[in-house]
């Protein structure tokens, strides 16, 4: 008896230590993972994007927001991957990234990065709900909440009620077209499906979720004083992951200036 005590908890301890070694590689692949992404959306955002051909594609590392000059070389950057549609940067963070959108996965840029490789990080992205012109009544971007803080992991810089109030816009590059966004609220919100969720084309539909974002119902929620949003505006919604739980923390802007730009 004594035996068979012996030998059952020498497999116990065998397969603790299994799983214990299963944990530590895949912590340490995910660390890698990490890493390797971050390193790419480095060069991405180091210069300015004027490299074509096999060399990496790069793009401004800061963004000169006072003028309506385009700062993104689209040309480079689409001959690279024609997902790619547009650029979003938020100062003061480190979201300064090219927006894709592949024609028939939804959620193909959850794990691949902007040039089609596996990523653990993948690439800020909309789904095919959306279209690419941002005039659409409410587009939402996803992106990952990386640990190193790279992705969308700055959103979460807005649940500081000082780091909202001093920092109101954030722009988004197209070919054409200079956008400036307010950041109207930051909260955290279930994880349904928005677009899916709400028919933006109904008015009063609108006009509810409109008030959700004046005021959202959440106990970790930031909202901009003086903002009235109406049936008119126009709403961009920055998707996370976040830090625990389940459910997602949503930045909501609204369009308030739209440049044509050379």
């Amino acid at each position: 008896m004594k035996k068979r005590k012996n030998i059952a908890l020498i497999i116990l301890i065998i397969f603790f230590a299994l799983v214990f070694l299963s944990a530590c590689i895949y912590l340490v692949t995910k660390i890698l993972l990490n890493m390797e992404s971050k390193d790419e959306y480095d060069i991405i955002a180091s210069s300015y994007a004027d490299s074509v051909g096999d060399e990496e594609v790069t793009a401004p590392s800061k963004i000169d927001v006072e003028k309506a000059e385009n700062p993104i070389d689209f040309d480079s950057l689409i001959k690279k991957n024609p997902d790619i549609y547009a650029w979003i940067y938020i100062p003061k963070t480190e979201i300064n990234y090219p927006i894709c959108r592949h024609a028939t996965d939804d959620n193909y840029y959850l794990d691949h990065d902007i040039y089609g490789n596996y990523s653990y990080a993948g690439a800020i992205y909309s789904q095919f709900c959306n279209s690419r012109d941002f005039n659409d009544r409410v587009t939402v971007l996803y992106g990952h909440n990386m640990a190193d803080g790279s992705m969308f992991a700055g959103l979460h810089k807005f649940k500081d009620k000082d780091f909202f109030d001093s920092n109101a816009d954030f722009y988004v590059y197209t070919q054409d077209r200079k956008l400036t966004y307010e950041v109207v609220s930051a909260f955290v919100y279930d994880d349904r499906h928005i677009m899916n969720t709400f028919d933006f084309s109904d008015d009063k539909v609108f006009e509810d979720y409109l008030k959700t974002l004046e005021n959202p119902r959440s106990v970790s929620s930031n909202v901009r004083e003086g903002v009235s949003l109406d049936i008119n505006s126009n709403i961009i919604i920055l998707s996370t992951c976040l830090n625990s739980g389940e459910g997602r923390y949503l930045v909501a802007g609204e369009l308030i200036k739209d440049e044509q730009t050379e």
